[in-house]
């Protein structure tokens, strides 16, 4: 079985947010132009297919990205929370958003429009190293990611999945851990490429097993331990 990596063990820095990557100076520089807005839980940020006039950066919240396929399959692609940025691939290209982003939860964002973000860069060139940068650590993630994925059963991918989410999203409470970001069924099996009903009875089966609690858009992980011998980590 192929290990699952925990994030950072292999120099990969794709969950380092865009801001947090900046000097003060210029991440000071590239707030300033934007306009805070605020998305309620399950808001759409930006949809997927439409035209392209702004970039987002995350100041509060955890949002989800995701892409349809055309036969109706969502496929989830990634958790963008504070500091990330979001939009930018059609800010520099000018095609058509690539994806629909939705709050997950109660979202502050600053709305920075295209012309301002391109003088922005052309002003801080270092910013745009650091875009540059932040790019190509996604994509060499996601092309890692899926090379593991491939290997793997849909329960060893779906074992895998949970205990990356609670590394980056989850918190230690008194039965176990936490994932805080509420995701669906639909979702998760989009993000490893099964079916709905496959993960949902695969959750039978840990609930059964005692690994996991689920409840209404709540998912607490009780045996960590179990789910790292499945995902081939243990």
């Amino acid at each position: 079985m192929v290990r699952v990596p925990t994030p950072g063990d292999d120099g990969l820095d794709d969950r380092v947010p865009y801001l947090a990557r900046l000097e003060a100076t210029e991440r000071e520089g590239l707030l300033t132009l934007g306009r805070e807005m605020r998305f309620a839980r399950r808001a759409v940020l930006l949809r997927e297919f439409e035209p392209s006039a702004h970039i987002l950066l995350v100041l509060q919240g955890w949002t989800k990205v995701t892409t349809t396929a055309p036969n109706g399959y969502v496929m989830l692609l990634a958790l963008r929370g504070p500091g990330d940025i979001i939009g930018e691939s059609a800010a520099l290209t000018g095609r058509p958003r690539s994806a629909t982003v939705t709050a997950l939860e109660p979202v502050r964002a600053a709305v920075i429009d295209h012309d301002g973000f391109r003088k922005y860069l052309a002003e801080y060139p270092e910013a745009m190293l650091q875009l540059l940068g932040l790019a190509s650590d996604r994509s060499r993630a996601g092309d890692r990611r899926r090379l593991e994925f491939a290997s793997l059963t849909v329960r060893e991918r779906l074992a895998a999945l949970l205990l990356e989410l609670a590394r980056t999203h989850g918190r230690t409470i008194p039965e176990g851990i936490e994932l805080a970001v509420p995701l669906s069924k639909m979702e998760l099996a989009g993000s490893i490429g099964a079916s709905r009903e496959m993960v949902q009875r695969l959750f039978k089966e840990l609930r059964e097993r005692k690994v996991i609690m689920t409840g209404r858009r709540t998912l607490i992980i009780l045996r960590p331990d179990v789910l790292r011998r499945v995902g081939g980590n243990g």
